[in-house]
């Protein structure tokens, strides 16, 4: 296992080049604003972010900027890059060549885990059973190349689920993670995704600026630092503190996976698909949202908020109902708007009432306890952000873990 827990600036490398996948992934969706649309572009975000996590993965037991794996890294990354630029015509015409490019990618990460397994049985073992499940999930988007409209999809779905399913299925004793690394590495990812909600500001932005458009922009911000701040404030402290906690082994592993691997899923494309509905605001920002980018907009917040509640449960074993109830009203906020007709720009300005909100009560309710877990003034024996038996685990913001 490699030793220290910072991410080195090859991993950050490789994120950038996974910053230009989710751009794709949300310009496909914001260019096919239906149901369609929205799911084939989180289905081909769903395959990338599982080649993500891979690598996340891998990089707690070799450290890629060791001699020939720093030249596979980069054989990978070439491979992510192709397969982000096949991304708007993943279910068209570029169909094989991603299905081909996506298996460059999966495959120089299965060979470097099998290095790094060879003195290891156990992570050999894993190594073996992902290999199996990544070869069903690139045979199934080979198959789909040849093949459109529904059939194309659900093929697309089943090899999705079948890859991110097989480290659930094949147990998760044989794996290693650096607690720290680990946690800072899904940390950047969605820091990475956050900058693309910002970038989303920029694209869609008409060239001459008028009040409506910097209102919007205005606006844009503060959802997005809403969602920072629902992460970074308190959650990710939390989470790694838990991470780092937790026994090394099953424990551990099961934590990491449930928690960063499949948990920041729905987060990332949470922010993705508010994206996507941002643009559609900036676009025209007096007429009101379609169907599918109001449900992008709302329900990508909604999914990101809902995440959180779902981190939670997982590491604390308590519900944030606070955060629940904003998902659920964002939600329902959804047929309001379209019933009512309302401007892009008043159901942006709805949500980001609704998140401001929620920020401001979780930092006056809970000001105390916040700031002994940021200054680290909690007992590193039984932080009470950490303890599922004391009140403070359940009304804590510990709520944002």
């Amino acid at each position: 296992m490699r030793e220290g827990e910072r991410v080195t600036p090859l991993e950050l490398f490789f994120d950038l080049v996974f910053v230009l996948a989710l751009t794709q992934c949300t310009t496909l969706m914001a260019h096919l604003p239906t149901w369609d649309g929205l799911l084939k572009g989180l289905l081909v975000l769903g395959i990338l972010w599982w080649s993500w996590v891979g690598y996340a993965w891998l990089t707690s037991v070799i450290d890629p900027e060791e001699g020939s794996v720093r030249l596979v890294v980069f054989l990978a990354m070439a491979g992510l890059l192709v397969a982000a630029l096949c991304v708007p015509g993943a279910f068209g015409d570029e169909a094989l060549l991603f299905a081909c490019v996506y298996a460059v990618v999966r495959g120089a990460h299965i060979a470097l885990f099998t290095i790094a397994s060879r003195d290891d049985e156990r992570l050999r073992q894993s190594v073996v059973g992902l290999a199996g499940s990544t070869a069903l999930g690139v045979g199934l988007l080979v198959a789909a190349a040849f093949v459109g409209g529904a059939v194309q999809i659900g093929l697309w779905a089943l090899a999705l689920a079948l890859d991110m399913l097989g480290p659930y299925l094949f147990g998760a004793e044989g794996w290693k993670l650096v607690p720290g690394h680990f946690a800072e590495r899904h940390g950047l990812i969605v820091l990475i995704a956050l900058g693309e909600s910002i970038v989303a500001l920029g694209v869609g932005a008409k060239t001459e600026l008028d009040a409506g458009i910097v209102a919007a922009a205005v606006l844009g911000m503060v959802v997005a630092v809403t969602l920072w701040w629902v992460y970074f404030d308190v959650t990710a402290i939390v989470a790694e503190r838990r991470l780092t906690r937790a026994q090394e082994g099953r424990e551990r592993n099961e934590l990491a996976r449930d928690s960063y691997s499949y948990l920041h899923f729905p987060m990332v494309a949470g922010i993705a698909l508010l994206a996507v509905g941002v643009k559609h605001t900036l676009a025209d920002v007096s007429a009101p949202l379609q169907e599918a980018p109001t449900v992008a907009l709302l329900g990508g917040a909604a999914m990101y908020l809902l995440a959180h509640v779902a981190f939670r449960l997982r590491n604390m074993h308590t519900l944030s109902r606070r955060r629940l109830v904003v998902g659920i009203a964002l939600i329902a906020l959804v047929p309001v708007t379209l019933a009512l007709g309302i401007s892009s720009l008043a159901t942006l300005a709805l949500l980001a009432a609704a998140m401001s909100a929620l920020i401001i009560y979780e930092v006056l309710r809970y000001a105390d306890v916040r700031d002994r877990v940021r200054h680290g003034v909690a007992s590193p024996e039984a932080p009470p952000l950490l303890s599922d038996s004391t009140t403070a685990a359940t009304e804590s913001p510990a709520g944002t873990a």
